[in-house]
């Protein structure tokens, strides 16, 4: 069943809400379709996912690196006939303990800076990596570039403006670190299959 910070993520006050419905009521379509194709994986193959990165967006949108494990279920014949999963943050890992405690300083870096412009080199800086370290170290942990996680933060925080706030669309870029709307535009129809507008229209309380 579902739990308190599952209902927190999909923004329900109960499990029963979540009852029949489906990833893509609570999702932009192309994030709810990797939720689904992971789910799916885990099923046809009947083998556990450990360890895959999650990006889950706190209060204020910014999405926070957790690890997720999934494992299927079976029944007596040993036919898979569901999914279990948990997911934690990523600084109460073992992985957190082990070398990669300096990845921390650049996602903390990133999420209290992502409004304004931020290099890699900025990045590396807090690791006191070189530029193509961090690259491969990052990459290699979380799945995704540096460049990329600075864009899925930003796009993590549109959302949130979309979601609950009136600002314009040129607002909206600028507070979150695109230097132009149409920029924005691109990048955030990009991430989640829906333009600023239609997400907006879809999504907003």
């Amino acid at each position: 069943m579902p739990n308190r910070v599952a209902c927190r993520v999909v923004g329900v006050d109960n499990d029963l809400e979540m009852i029949g419905r489906t990833d893509f009521d609570f999702f932009p379509p192309a994030i709810a379709a990797q939720y689904v194709d992971e789910d799916r994986r885990v099923i046809e193959s009947a083998a556990p996912l450990t360890n895959q990165v999650w990006l889950v967006p706190d209060n204020h949108g910014i999405p926070q690196i957790y690890l997720c494990n999934k494992i299927p279920l079976f029944d007596r014949k040993r036919k898979v006939i569901g999914i279990a999963g948990v997911k934690r943050p990523y600084e109460q890992s073992a992985n957190a303990t082990i070398g990669h405690g300096r990845l921390l300083k650049v996602v903390q870096f990133v999420t209290a800076n992502y409004g304004d412009e931020i290099s890699v080199v900025d990045l590396a800086e807090q690791a006191n990596l070189s530029a193509s370290q961090l690259h491969r170290e990052f990459s290699s942990r979380f799945g995704i570039t540096p460049n990329h996680y600075i864009r899925e933060v930003r796009i993590g925080v549109a959302r949130h403006l979309l979601e609950s706030d009136q600002l314009s669309m040129a607002q909206v870029a600028s507070q979150c670190g695109f230097y132009d709307q149409s920029h924005f535009s691109r990048q955030f129809k990009k991430s989640t299959g829906l333009s600023p507008l239609q997400y907006r229209r879809r999504y907003s309380v």
